[in-house]
């Protein structure tokens, strides 16, 4: 059996132009990841971007001094959302501690299947693109590793506590081992047209735990 099978100060309403203003910023965000987990940073022109958003380029200026700016916005509000989707698979208390990781990973495999394997991970997508990247760009991206390698972590000390992985796993260097083939895997998907990386890499590293 799949060993993932098997570990399964006025009131009322606020002015109409600070919600168009918010509105606007979260369209340009929003249209910004789905652009970048699809064909990069470098790649993707601003214009491009503003065409699919329908704003004119004087209104993304009000917001972002400019494209780098809109890049270091992009990842932050990628790793907000990605977190919270750690902590949700995750933290489960009801679920089991490796049940969590496949589920986990059982839902970024539909969330790549829904676009047709087209959308990766923006953080993942980055960090191809380092030497056109500034230095803030890259301290940034480890940031972000990090804090995914932390929610990782905390889930496979319990596992640990549980005594259902072998007790003399360094967590955290497993938890780095993990988002490190993470991302090759992902890439091998959007190469693949297929889940069979992502499936693959889940259960080795689930091996590699209960060895």
């Amino acid at each position: 059996m799949n060993k993932i099978s098997a570990v399964t100060n006025r009131r009322g309403r606020p002015p109409k132009i600070a919600r168009d203003n918010a509105d606007t910023k979260a369209l340009l965000l929003r249209v910004g990841l789905e652009t970048l987990t699809e064909f990069g940073f470098s790649a993707t022109g601003l214009d491009t971007i503003l065409k699919k958003a329908k704003v004119p380029k004087g209104s993304f200026y009000h917001y972002f001094k400019n494209k780098e700016a809109f890049g270091l916005a992009l990842v932050d509000a990628y790793d907000t959302f990605f977190i919270a989707k750690l902590k949700f698979y995750l933290e489960q208390p009801e679920v089991p501690p490796l049940e969590r990781i496949v589920n986990f990973t059982q839902s970024a495999i539909a969330g790549m299947q829904k676009y047709d394997y087209k959308r990766g991970c923006l953080v993942g997508n980055l960090n191809q693109e380092l030497n056109h990247l500034s230095d803030e760009f890259k301290i940034r991206l480890m940031q972000s590793y990090h804090a995914w390698q932390a929610q990782l972590t905390q889930c496979l000390d319990l596992a640990q506590q549980q005594h259902t992985i072998k007790a003399d796993i360094d967590t955290t260097q497993m938890s780095e081992f993990f988002w490190i083939g993470w991302e090759g895997a992902v890439m091998r998907a959007k190469l693949t047209q297929s889940s069979k990386p992502l499936t693959l890499y889940t259960e080795m590293f689930l091996r590699t735990l209960l060895k």
